[in-house]
């Protein structure tokens, strides 16, 4: 049985990173590629990191609820395709939703049997230096930035695990390991064991 993956993290922990080694470790995690109204960044393809579209289009897409979740970043808006969703998990997929808060909750409520990931940074300073040291927002970005750390980070109880990324590494494989114990649940190993569960009936 597929099931969602939702990671979240503040702007400047380190999130993008995590998830692309995350995928190389398990490959068979899908991750969604996201609609999103901001301009493309350097290297950055349409339609593998994101799918680039203007306002008027994302604003028609919210209508049809072709999302099954949106949020406004930053002045920037992104959404995640609903009918992408359900086609890779009825084929079997776990997809990796890589959303802030907002979208991780809207998510919640549609599926609540969802694995919710919260990453930390070390801390608000070293948060602050990393945003700094990527030399691509101005100061007043930043502290727009670490306000909304703040705010983001008000809700990690919601999730159901917090994980400190101190190391890359070590951060990918205790997120590997639960996602691994996740695919072990019985509720999830009943339908793929039917069979050898009804040999002792």
């Amino acid at each position: 049985m597929s099931f969602l993956i939702v990671i979240s993290a503040p702007s400047g922990t380190g999130k993008t990173s995590v998830v692309s080694s995350l995928l190389q470790v398990d490959p068979n995690i899908n991750l969604s590629v996201s609609h999103t109204t901001r301009p493309p960044r350097q290297n950055e393809v349409d339609g593998h990191d994101y799918f680039f579209v203007d306002r008027a289009r994302f604003q028609e897409m919210l209508k049809q609820r072709e999302f099954l979740e949106s949020a406004e970043v930053y002045g920037n808006f992104y959404g995640t395709s609903r009918s992408w969703i359900e086609e890779k998990m009825a084929a079997g997929k776990d997809v990796l939703l890589e959303i802030d808060c907002q979208g991780a909750l809207q998510v919640r409520e549609l599926y609540p049997q969802a694995l919710s990931i919260f990453i930390l940074p070390p801390s608000l300073e070293i948060l602050k230096q990393r945003l700094e040291q990527r030399g691509m927002d101005e100061n007043k970005v930043i502290e727009r930035r670490l306000s909304a750390a703040r705010e983001e980070v008000s809700h990690v109880h919601k999730y159901d695990y917090l994980i400190v990324n101190q190391d890359l590494q070590e951060t990918v494989q205790q997120i590997a390991c639960i996602v691994r114990a996740e695919r072990l649940k019985t509720i999830r190993q009943l339908a793929g064991q039917r069979e050898l569960i009804a040999q002792f009936a």
